[in-house]
């Protein structure tokens, strides 16, 4: 059996390098090229939740300090909020089989969310989710946490601002802690499809947990139905595709390409800027 989990991870690798040149590896390291996501000795927590992003994204990181030119340490940092046996048991066994040296550490933020927010959980677990991590890596010595969204995550924030926000803005491909001083939150996979990853989980025949919540136990393995606004986005940008193929991406470039003076107002620091305040 650990003959066969050694070329397991072997042939993933190498599917990465070669067969998901184009896709995802070429992709993975523009991304952190272009958004200058990784310097010299940096020490980055690779945050991993179980799902196909994150164990992606940790074979990616194996292969850039294999490959790449810049120096740089990484943790493989995963945070147990109260996993059941199946989901924990799943994690363990797929990082053992992608040869994955996993640090587990245990929370209880499932059991405090369903105490305190028993209507709208996720935005809350979220929070809690994310500073766990922070302050964990900041105590292992890491300057930087590395979570696995990708380009589809930004389009569908991007849409989920304006629907449901009323403005506009999206998900920065990095982004520096305003609570833990020193630490900064990047994201390599920010220019990778969604659709790249799936073929690349199809073609290694892998299979990861999607939704590990408390709340929804029951999606536990390979399903990416439910009723959320960003599940509502994803059908959405579905249909698009299907009329254009350049909708997904002009979405992507509508952000970086925002003319000031065609604007009604928009925002600084918090501070308002209506296009009135210049006009005369």
């Amino acid at each position: 059996m650990e003959g066969l989990n050694e070329f397991k991870h072997m042939e993933v690798e190498r599917s990465i390098i070669k067969k998901f040149r184009k896709g995802i590896w070429s992709k993975f390291t523009k991304g952190i090229k272009d958004y200058e996501l990784i310097q010299e000795n940096d020490k980055i927590a690779v945050c991993m939740s179980g799902g196909k992003d994150s164990m992606l994204l940790a074979k990616c990181m194996q292969e850039l300090q294999k490959h790449g030119k810049v120096n740089f340490e990484v943790v493989f940092l995963v945070m147990d909020p109260g996993y059941n046996e199946v989901n924990r048991s799943i994690v363990e066994s797929n990082a053992k089989l992608l040869n994955i040296p996993i640090q587990i550490f245990e929370t209880q933020i499932f059991d405090i969310v369903s105490e305190i927010d028993k209507g709208s959980p996720c935005y809350l677990c979220a929070r809690m989710r994310r500073g766990s991590l922070y302050s964990k890596a900041q105590e292992l010595g890491c300057n930087k946490i590395a979570l696995g969204h990708h380009f589809d995550d930004v389009i569908e924030t991007i849409l989920m601002s304006m629907f449901y926000g009323g403005e506009i803005k999206t998900m920065m491909p990095k982004l520096k802690s305003s609570n833990f001083e020193g630490m900064e939150l990047i994201r390599p996979m920010y220019l990778v499809k969604e659709e790249s990853i799936l073929s690349w989980k199809a073609y290694n025949t892998l299979s990861f947990i999607n939704c590990a919540c408390r709340f929804t136990e029951n999606c536990v393995v390979n399903d990416d139905s439910g009723g959320s606004k960003r599940a509502e986005m994803k059908r959405l940008i579905k249909n698009f595709r299907q009329t254009s193929s350049v909708i997904e991406s002009n979405i992507f470039k509508s952000v970086e390409n925002i003319h000031l003076n065609a604007i009604v107002g928009y925002k600084v620091d918090g501070n308002k800027v209506n296009f009135l305040d210049n006009y005369s």
